[in-house]
């Protein structure tokens, strides 16, 4: 069904940014509606301790922050639909974004779908994750101080995770399938003048061992296929993210990797069209970044719609 109403804003996405963004709008009189996703939450929902956002000092679940930042931006009467996009349509304004059951017209939208960690898929890793699996070593580092941890992958973001790890934890393995690293030389040498960093190189995680938390791991060595298993804490997989823009392609510009490019602060190739959070952002992902990119993308959308006025 269609809807004949034009929605001031629609914000796709329901993680920090989206529901941040949600805040803003509402306190600042933009009514949004939310398009969820049948998956709502972002990211925060697959995370048990968050231990770093603002404001909770013992800590906070995951499921429970989103919870409670949903709440918030439903005390100030911003709308839910917890569809999955289909397809948009933003060639004309209003803009139209189709759901599973209605069409929407937008003057305006904030993209807030965020990237999705890339993982090994294998059932050992799914299984442990959030018990001594992870794809952030800022988030879960710190629950691993003074232990023995392994690192996956040879980019920059492996090697930003090592580097972090290397700070707090005992010993940090960095487990690569090839005989060098694609990150970038600074960081490569930054890693590798670590004491506590090593490397296992042409080797692959075949199994995590554990059954309530992680113990160890089954490697591959993929020169010889020799398997051995080594005794560890904890797994961070940092083989990289995908940003969720399947459904913007061919609508607004995307780098080579499918993040929305940035046109000055939170503005997409589209007039009218906003992002926030980590569907552009290839550096920090964390959630309170998040949430900081949702408030400039609320603050810079009221802006927008006051200029153009009645349309």
């Amino acid at each position: 069904m269609e809807n004949s109403k034009t929605e001031k804003l629609v914000i796709i996405g329901s993680g920090p940014a989206g529901l941040t963004a949600a805040i803003y709008a509402a306190r600042g009189a933009l009514d949004p509606l939310v398009v969820a996703g049948r998956e709502a939450g972002g990211q925060l929902m697959l995370t048990t301790d968050v231990d770093d956002f603002p404001g909770f000092p013992e800590g906070i679940q995951g499921p429970e922050l989103m919870g409670k930042m949903r709440k918030q931006a439903e005390r100030f009467n911003t709308r839910f639909i917890n569809e999955d996009v289909v397809s948009i349509d933003f060639s004309k304004k209003p803009f139209i974004i189709k759901t599973e059951s209605q069409a929407i017209q937008a003057k305006s939208v904030i993209i807030a779908t965020g990237a999705s960690a890339m993982w090994l898929n294998i059932e050992s890793e799914q299984r442990l994750r959030g018990k001594g699996v992870s794809a952030c070593a800022v988030c879960d580092g710190f629950f691993f101080k003074g232990k023995n941890v392994i690192v996956i992958g040879g980019g920059d973001a492996a090697m930003r995770e090592a580097q972090h790890l290397s700070k707090i934890c005992n010993k940090v393995t960095v487990i690569h399938r090839r005989d060098s690293l694609r990150a970038q030389d600074a960081l490569q040498q930054l890693v590798k003048s670590k004491p506590n960093v090593e490397f296992r190189w042409n080797s692959a995680i075949e199994e995590v061992l554990g059954t309530d938390k992680v113990t160890g791991v089954k490697i591959k060595n993929l020169q010889t296929n020799e398997i051995s298993e080594m005794p560890i804490d904890a797994v961070f997989v940092a083989i990289g993210h995908k940003p969720n823009t399947d459904f913007l392609k061919g609508q607004i510009e995307l780098d080579e990797k499918g993040y929305i490019s940035v046109h000055d602060e939170t503005k997409t190739s589209v007039d009218g069209v906003f992002f926030a959070g980590d569907v552009a952002d290839k550096k920090y992902k964390q959630a309170v970044t998040a949430a900081g990119m949702g408030t400039k993308a609320a603050l810079d959308v009221e802006e927008y719609l006051e200029k153009v006025g009645p349309q």
